[in-house]
């Protein structure tokens, strides 16, 4: 590779800098301007000042004064201040008491509702390393992290954290877990030499990354990049530089309060004016009227009973196992259109796995559950192995455990691997052929061992049983065994001739299904051998077969995919994988048209018009780095989807942050993607995803219950009180009143139906459009019809009370209770839409209405017969025959409605509120 020309000095810790990965070591000493001996001291004080510490910077927050303060700004709450502070002007200290007490609520109810601030960029500092092992003035030393500079001689080892970012000058075996880097679940084996300008992160085998884990080996590098400059902290600008976007939920809520509000406030003062102007009302009788206008008009429980209802299917979301950490996002979710996922640990178990053995003119599957030792042996066409006598899989199986340094462990009831990943799954794999791995090891115990090297591509051992036999196990790159074998292990257990051509059609065939390939090879040596030399194993060899790793899709997410797109949503694989893995995986999983898969170098070669064009039609992207991610993300949200992400690595930070629902897997992922996500998975199942989005569909449609019960109720309260200002007729319920079955009965009402169980066909209707206004044509035609219906049974009662001689507090008191009634009829109308309403089932209710019903039946005895509550809101009491007159007028709405309802069901076939819109 021809060396690029190295920059002049210094650049390092500089936008500007060119591909570290891409220059020779020699390039990128001389533009450090350092060497393997490591910076003088007096050098090191100057590059801290020039490049700083090696920290991430701290992000501002805001204080809880300021969050307080933000409670406030809202409209509605505007109004509700004013009106309180005109009342308290004049004198109307109940009045004024009930409204504060409604913003306070309110206020109280957001504070809490917003939880703790946005914390990602605090979890990705966390993640870089306390302490690094250093050369300086040609001695090793120990420093604390944020006192790496540029040019500094980093020594990595097993078991380390990687700094900083490090271009490598000696590498031994090293092997880096870059997960949450790239997605890809096996450990990167790392070099020295330069590579292609244009690799993707995951290529990059010549840098260590900061903030990654090392599993094998050692290595030393150069200090490259510190700080905010490194990889991770690239992604952390990332993060400061995304808007978190609003919830479909909350956009539509916005636009409802604003022209809701606008509207009110106009017509108030229309109000005003003319029964001023028309009327003569006095101006002090008159702004009580209107301000119980306001009250009636504006549905001051509607807040608090959209938390109550989000609350619910978070509790919900918990005995799922998923925590909500913001309460919108489990409504959003109802709505999500596409699921884009990361594949690493998300759709699969990011747990190793021997899916495929190749032996001389035999090949067959291995199943299990990760590392448990326990699995069947197939042919490929499905029937079961017994391999309990067969000699070929027992040597296979004996060369997979023998030539591992890693460990299988049982905790509790999973079963772990304590070392590399890869040989971890060699070590069940030679479980499930039937070896005993503890006993293997005692009978034949290692003499001596090459350990794996980047440069040769293998590992070896050399064993021994105690009846003198000497063999060598090695394992290790395909196409570099074929090279060392002479011989095969033919399925008879004889040694033949090597046939490389039918073995690389092996390799190419178990590479096509996505698997990682590992060669077995073993070489017999006289007893008296003690001691392994690269010239002992490097040709003579005999092949005993192929092995095919892959992470493999968990089972369960197969089903939840099917799931997925039964309910009208895509899903989408978004990995930092290589492109023949991810489309393998892709089929087993179910998406859409797995062949076509997009890698990020074909992302890079597409505008923002190109890349929406194609991402609809598109399931799998692999390759991709964080920016890719990201991208995609907003590619869909231009094509009017509602996306919800899913993830578990830093990559995966900035996508989890913009996306409509960013999702995190709880138990294997990182802090970062916790904190930038909404919602966290505490088992790490993309089946619980399923779970969420149907408790999601479930939230929105309690919710829109709730608003069909409630605007109408509201909109009863407004006419009356406008048309006894128009008309010069007596208020049949006073403001004080209203702002009572407002916020006790009509929001305890309102609140039992977010307890609902979901609609039988939730799961198998499309997913609603973003931006389906919250007010359908379904909804205005029952605001206005309910509406007529509550003014007619509220100015029916008052003029029976009055007709009757009763006198005007009593008058009000029965109209009030009228008002109580019918809400109580009409929620259970409200119920059930489209299906008839006056059936047992619909009688009977759940236990929550029976409650609610039960609750607001005795608070308003409280408001008709105590004492206090007369003297706070003007009520009298009442006798039985006027009992039976308010519940009369409850029972003619619920009547009219199911007239209505049957009407409305024949003439326009209508089934369900969906179809209303």
């Amino acid at each position: 590779m021809t060396a690029h020309p190295a920059p002049t000095p210094p650049f390092a810790n500089d936008p500007r800098t060119p591909n570290w990965h891409a220059h020779t070591v020699e390039a990128v000493q001389q533009a450090l301007e350092t060497s393997p001996s490591g910076l003088r001291a007096d050098e090191q004080n100057v590059r801290v000042r020039r490049y700083g510490p090696n920290r991430l910077p701290e992000t501002e927050t805001r204080s809880v004064l300021r969050r307080l303060l933000a409670q406030f700004d809202n409209l509605l709450i505007y109004i509700l201040i004013v009106a309180a502070m005109v009342t308290a002007a004049m004198g109307h200290w109940i009045d004024t008491g009930v409204i504060l007490a409604v913003v306070v609520a309110n206020t109280v109810i957001g504070f809490v509702q917003e939880g703790k601030a946005e914390q990602a960029l605090a979890a990705i500092r966390h993640m870089l390393s306390p302490r690094a092992a250093v050369v300086r003035d040609g001695h090793r030393t120990t420093i604390a992290g944020e006192d790496l500079v540029p040019g500094d001689v980093v020594l990595l080892e097993a078991g380390d954290r990687v700094p900083a970012d490090v271009r490598l000058f000696e590498s031994r075996g090293l092997r880096i877990e870059e997960a949450l880097l790239t997605g890809e679940s096996v450990a990167t084996e790392k070099a020295v030499a330069a590579v292609d300008a244009a690799a993707p992160l995951g290529d990059r085998t010549s840098m260590a990354f900061s903030g990654t884990m090392i599993s094998y080996g050692a290595g030393k590098g150069y200090v490259v990049a510190t700080g905010a400059h490194t990889e991770i902290g690239r992604i952390s600008g990332l993060l400061s530089h995304i808007d978190t976007l609003t919830t479909p939920l909350v956009r539509q809520m916005n636009v409802l309060a604003r022209y809701q509000s606008i509207i009110i406030v106009v017509f108030a003062a229309l109000i005003f004016a003319f029964g001023y102007t028309v009327h003569d009302f006095p101006v002090s009788e008159l702004f009580v009227a209107v301000v119980g206008l306001m009250v009636a008009a504006i549905p001051e429980g509607l807040p608090a009973i959209l938390t109550v209802t989000l609350a619910i299917g978070v509790q919900s979301m918990a005995r799922r196992h998923a925590i909500v950490r913001r309460l919108p996002a489990i409504e959003t979710l109802g709505s999500v259109s596409v699921i884009c996922s990361d594949k690493t640990g998300t759709l699969t178990r990011n747990e190793m796995m021997v899916a495929s053995l190749a032996m001389a003119g035999r090949s067959c599957t291995l199943s299990g559950v990760g590392y448990e030792p326990h699995g069947a042996i197939r042919e490929p066409s499905g029937n079961e192995i017994d391999v309990t006598d067969d000699g070929t899989f027992a040597l296979l199986a004996r060369a997979m455990a023998l030539c591992n340094d890693a460990s299988l462990v049982q905790r509790e009831t999973a079963w772990q691997v304590e070392g590399d990943p890869m040989e971890g799954a060699l070590l069940a794999a030679a479980a499930k052929l039937g070896l005993d791995l503890r006993f293997e090891s005692g009978a034949w115990p290692r003499l001596d061992a090459i350990p794996f090297d980047a440069e040769h591509r293998f590992m070896a051992t050399l064993n021994h049983d105690h009846a003198g036999h000497h063999l060598a196990f090695v394992k290790g790159a395909p196409e570099r065994l074929l090279q060392m074998c002479a011989t095969q292990r033919g399925a008879d257990g004889s040694e033949q001739a090597l046939d490389r051509a039918a073995w690389s059609v092996q390799v190419d065939a178990i590479a096509a299904r996505g698997e990682r390939v590992l060669a077995l090879a073993l070489r017999t040596f006289p007893g008296t051998t003690l001691e392994l030399d690269f010239a002992d194993i490097e040709s003579e060899l005999v092949l005993l077969g192929l092995v095919g790793l892959i992470d493999p899709p968990r089972e369960e997410a197969i089903a939840a995919v099917a799931e997925c797109h039964a309910a009208g949503i895509e899903v989408k694989m978004i990995t930092g994988d290589h492109a023949i893995t991810a489309g393998a995986i892709a089929a087993q999983l179910g998406l859409t048209n797995p062949t076509n898969v997009l890698t990020g170098l074909d992302l890079d070669t597409l505008d923002a018009a190109a890349l929406q064009a194609c991402v609809r039609d598109t399931s799998v992207f692999a390759r991709t780095s964080p920016e890719h991610k990201l991208r995609l993300v907003e590619a869909l949200q231009a094509e009017g989807l509602v996306v919800a992400m899913t993830g578990d690595g830093v990559n995966d930070a900035p996508a989890l942050k913009r996306a409509d629902v960013g999702i995190a897997m709880g138990r294997n992922g990182s802090e970062a993607a916790k904190e930038a996500a909404k919602i966290v998975l505490l088992d790490d199942n993309f089946a619980t995803l399923t779970a969420a989005v149907k408790a999601g569909r479930t939230v929105y449609d309690n919710l829109k219950k709730a608003i069909i019960f409630m605007l109408p109720i509201n909109g009863g309260e407004s006419i009356s009180l406008i048309a006894a200002i128009l008309f010069g007729l007596t208020l049949p319920i006073t403001a004080v009143q209203i702002l009572w079955v407002n916020m006790v009965s009509s929001v305890v009402l309102a609140m039992s139906l977010a307890f609902e169980p979901p609609e039988p066909n939730v799961m198998q209707r499309p997913p609603r459009p973003a931006d389906e206004p919250i007010v359908s044509l379904f909804l205005l035609w029952r605001i206005a019809f309910v509406s007529l219906l509550f003014v007619g049974g509220i100015f029916g009662v008052f003029s029976f009370a009055r007709a009757q001689g009763l006198e005007l507090e009593a008058a009000r008191t029965m109209a009030t209770n009228a008002l109580v009634v019918m809400e109580i009829f009409y929620l259970f109308a409200v119920r059930y839409l489209d299906n008839p309403s006056i059936t047992l089932r619909g009688v009977v209710g759940t236990p929550a209405v029976l409650i609610v019903v039960g609750a607001v039946t005795v608070l308003q005895f409280l408001f008709t017969y105590a004492g206090f509550m007369q003297t706070l809101f003007g009520s009298r009491a009442l006798d039985a025959g006027h009992g039976l007159v308010v519940v009369a007028a409850g029972v003619v709405v619920l009547l009219i409605l199911e007239i209505e309802k049957r009407i409305r069901s024949r003439w326009y076939g209508m089934r369900t509120p969906a179809r209303m819109h």
